[in-house]
């Protein structure tokens, strides 16, 4: 190894009284982090009163002179670090590369910013734990664009002014280096089509000449301004995604789940991807093969022969051989088989899983969380644990150290992960603004400036002691606030506020999805029925300690059987008391504050938020659990007694919407469809607490009705809901040789399977369904083609089971199209019983007029009939499950 001289300083300290002091500061600055060091340390000593003039030579030392010499010593098994030494009239720092040598001026720099001198008896040595320790931003909006779907936003001034904002985007990479973070990840779709052109495909541009060239411009400034600071950036990009464009020019749609890889999508995303690297060679891409491709066969042929080449080819013709990373994702796809056949051709690859999902619900994650990454981390490439979207987490401020550095160990720990990947804390989709109501609207990067220090510290070094650490954040909190050692008060608001939503969700949740948004609260029926809105099969043996469910929970107390790990009444006196601690905590250090004082006033207020949300969902569980006692005893007075706690809970509700009626926009920027728990996010509706409080009072009016319906009626509370039978809609099936069979008892439901209909719920009796080979179901998937006059909503059966020979239900958390045609919730279920098989579930698909093909991936479904497509469905319990957990309770709340 040689060692190369880099920078060396002379800085001629005068130690007389005279207050003129100079720096002379000698650099050789051919490396552009180098060069961005350098002004980094001249701006630091002109801070604290020194005149700073540059020279071509080294200047003799004298007595008078410190020099500070800075080299590179390659080392690639220790990349980015360095160390620091110094003697009476010397200090040396030494990077094992170029980004260590700037970190070494960075450290440098903040011990002479945090002193007011500069360290003449410093010996560190230090390197970061994490290889890749990255933020994201994403080019992506609240709500789709006019006449687009999910992801599509081309870059333009209309949808993301601030990405032309040169200013903005400094702001944003200091922060970034000054926290060490050398990954940035920009989220897209399809951004292609806004950042370059192709020959052979003119038209697929999505945007016009001038914006094409202001695309050019900001994307190059944004590239070498990170390049300066040791910062990788990284585009990311779904597949099968094409620009609208192109789709319109081909008569095709932008993307389709079910779509094949066909070679005229091929050459051009191919040829796509070529061109961009011709053009910013010195950026990654982050890749995501599922969502918007038809099966893994597909991913892996996609990845390995249009990816992988259209790379390759963009560093050929440039003459280049250092391959830029390609991260490779792991969600909705077979990451061990793309990887085992993309690492023999080309080998900057890195794997990227999400942490705790879409939400942070863990520091001790189990189950899936536990064994794909695990298993990712295994295939010979670094793996990076993404904290992902942080549903659960929005909108208040959030930035628990303790609760942070732990996840970072369990990333090492448990999941084998050596590298970074953070979303924004909350707002992700409505960058760069926080949900606040101010004016101006607050910044991300300024409110939760604590969020992305905290995960930066512990990427670099996680095994930090406890003790110095809350004397750390104590300081840091303490200068911020100007309040002394009351920064250890707000840090414990931080730290308990930090267990509520993380404890709440992993108990209580129907999801870690974006689907979710926790801080809005649950229904009733979600707490005593969850399974009926899809609970995300990994979700609840994933994210957190063992544990038992609500209605886990209430089926051993009523047969006396021990409980096991967490349970819900540990759980709600938990965070109740995490949310009295942190108002103690953070009154106590209310009288301090002397500086950034309105900012503390909307921390507190969040920390109020926080509170009167633990309160509400608290005594909405104590009501849940009485009512789950009810399906075993069949005694009304648990029911009554239920009541008064659903009071308290509304009542907690109200004081939460009037906290937040003035103080945020939203509680969730996702606001479309995609969001469905507690309720749908339709059209940009239900995302503040004032639309859903009259929501919950309704609940409880509804509620109180039932109960004394059942009080005056003496009835046992069975079969006492009924609904509306559905009248069957003429449609044309255009399958060859397709049979129906009747919603009857005895029938059977495929064509080579005996499977028979053993009961089905009222509501169904009068349609017919669509008779289907069991075996192509499974081995090929269904298709079916039909043809109708009028709107129609086409009932679908999914088993509800997890066995792998039936088909899974639409799943937003997998699929970004699961709710197009209104078809993410179950409608209806245990609706049928079949003998052999499992209870079905039953979801619905809204079409309108015309000629279309629904198309059902491989494994068993039931097409059970056709509606009228403004038909409103109850959604409701059925019962047809033998009943043997106990009578259904939900209908109580509709």
């Amino acid at each position: 190894m040689r060692n190369i001289p880099v920078i060396i300083l002379a800085l001629m300290l005068f130690t007389s009284c005279s207050e003129n002091k100079t720096v002379v500061i000698i650099a050789n600055e051919e490396n552009f982090r180098i060069g961005f060091a350098k002004e980094r340390l001249e701006k630091t000593f002109v801070d604290i009163g020194f005149q700073v003039s540059l020279a071509s030579t080294n200047e003799e030392n004298t007595k008078d002179v410190l020099t500070i010499s800075i080299t590179e010593k390659a080392d690639k098994t220790n990349k980015e670090g360095f160390k620091i030494s110094s003697a009476k009239n010397s200090i040396n720092i030494q990077g094992t590369d170029a980004s260590g040598a700037l970190y070494g001026v960075l450290e440098l720099c903040d011990r002479i910013e945090a002193s007011g001198e500069i360290p003449l008896d410093l010996h560190i040595q230090d390197k970061p734990e994490m290889v890749l320790r990255g933020t994201c931003i994403g080019l992506q909006k609240t709500e789709y664009l006019p006449g687009r779907t999910v992801y599509e936003y081309p870059y333009t001034s209309e949808n993301f002014p601030w990405f032309y904002d040169k200013a903005h985007w400094i702001e944003y990479l200091d922060m970034m280096v000054e926290n060490r973070y050398n990954s940035l990840y920009l989220w897209n779709g399809h951004p292609f089509a806004s950042l370059v052109k192709l020959d052979d495909y003119p038209y697929a541009v999505e945007v016009d000449e001038e914006t094409f060239k202001k695309n050019e411009a900001i994307f190059k400034f944004i590239t070498e301004e990170a390049d300066k600071r040791g910062i990788w950036v990284i585009q990311m990009f779904y597949n099968i995604i094409v620009s609208k464009p192109f789709a319109e020019k081909h008569g095709i749609k932008t993307q389709e789940r079910t779509r094949p890889i066909t070679p005229l999508i091929a050459d051009y995303t191919q040829k796509s991807i070529t061109e961009f690297i011709k053009k910013y060679p010195n950026v990654g891409f982050l890749v995501t093969l599922g969502e918007a491709m038809h099966t893994i066969d597909d991913d892996v042929e996609w990845f390995t022969e249009t990816i992988i080449p259209g790379v390759k080819n963009g560093l050929k013709e440039l003459g280049i051989t250092n391959e830029p990373p390609i991260v490779l994702r792991g969600h909705d796809t077979d990451a061990k088989r793309v990887m085992e056949a993309a690492l023999p051709i080309y080998k900057n690859l890195y794997t990227t899983f999400k942490y705790n999902g879409e939400s942070l619900t863990t520091y001790e994650p189990r189950d899936a969380w536990e064994d794909i990454p695990k298993a990712l981390s295994k295939l010979g490439s670094v793996h990076i644990s993404n904290v992902h979207v942080l549903a659960n987490l929005e909108p208040f401020r959030y930035s628990s150290p303790d609760f942070i550095q732990k996840s970072v160990k369990a990333m090492h720990s448990i999941q084998g992960a050596n590298g970074l990947h953070l979303y924004p804390q909350a707002s992700y989709w409505d960058w760069p603004y926080t949900a606040n109501k101010t004016s101006p609207r607050l910044k991300q990067i300024d409110r939760d400036w604590m969020w992305y220090q905290a995960w930066a510290r512990y990427a670099w070094k996680s095994n930090r002691d406890r003790f110095d650490e809350v004397l750390y954040w104590t300081n840091i909190l303490g200068d911020y606030y100007d309040c002394g050692k009351s920064g250890k008060d707000i840090l414990q608001a931080y730290e308990e506020t930090g267990e509520i939503a993380p404890k709440l969700l992993r108990t209580f949740g129907i999801s870690d999805g974006n689907r979710q948004t926790l801080l809005l609260g649950m229904f009733m029926g979600q707490l005593v029925n969850p399974f009926k809105y899809h609970v995300y099969k990994d979700f609840l043996s994933s994210n957190g300690p063992v544990g038992e469910i609500l209605t886990e929970y209430a089926a051993k107390e009523w047969k006396g059987e021990p409980h096991v790990g967490e349970t819900p009444p540990q759980i709600i006196d938990e965070v109740v008391n995490h949310g009295k601690l942190a108002v103690k905590a953070i009154e106590n250090a209310s009288t301090s504050i002397k500086a950034n004082k309105d900012e503390f006033q909307r921390f507190k207020n969040d920390v109020y938020c926080y509170d009167a949300f633990a309160n509400y969902f608290a005594e909405k569980v104590k009501a849940a659990m009485l009512v789950l006692n009810y399906k075993y005893s069949n005694n009304i007075e648990d029911l009554e007694k239920a009541i008064p706690f659903l009071e308290k809970s509304v009542a907690y509700f109200t004081e939460l919407t009037k906290l937040t009626k003035d103080t945020y926009l939203y509680a969730n920027s996702m606001q479309t469809a995609q969001r469905r728990i507690p309720i749908t996010g339709s059209n940009g509706t239900n995302k503040t607490w004032e639309e859903l409080l009259p929501h919950y009072q309704n609940e409880l009016d509804v509620f109180r009705r039932n109960v004394d319906m059942l009080k005056s009626k003496g009835n046992d509370g069975k079969g006492l809901k009924e609904y509306k039978v559905f009248e069957p809609v003429e449609v044309t099936i255009l399958n060859e040789n397709i049979k129906r069979f009747p919603m009857k008892r005895g029938m059977n439901v495929y064509s080579d399977n005996d499977a028979q209909i053993e009961g089905v719920a009222e509501e169904l009796k009068r349609l017919s369904g669509v008779q289907f080979s069991d075996k192509k179901q499974q081995e090929n998937g269904t298709v079916l083609h039909f043809k109708t006059d009028k709107s129609v909503n086409i009932l679908v059966g999914y088993f509800n089971t997890n066995s792998y020979t039936v088909l899974e239900p639409p799943t937003l958390e997998t699929n970004a199209h699961a709710n197009d045609r209104g078809q993410a919730d179950i409608k209806i279920a245990n609706a049928m019983l079949i003998s052999g098989l499992y209870p079905v579930n039953v979801y619905s698909y809204r079409y309108e007029p015309g000629e279309h093909k629904l198309i059902l991936g491989k494994g068993r479904v039931l097409i059970l009939g056709f509606i009228e497509g403004d038909e409103d469905i109850a959604i409701h319990d059925a019962g047809l499950n033998n009943l043997e957990d106990g009578i259904s309770v939900d209908w109580l709340f509709y």
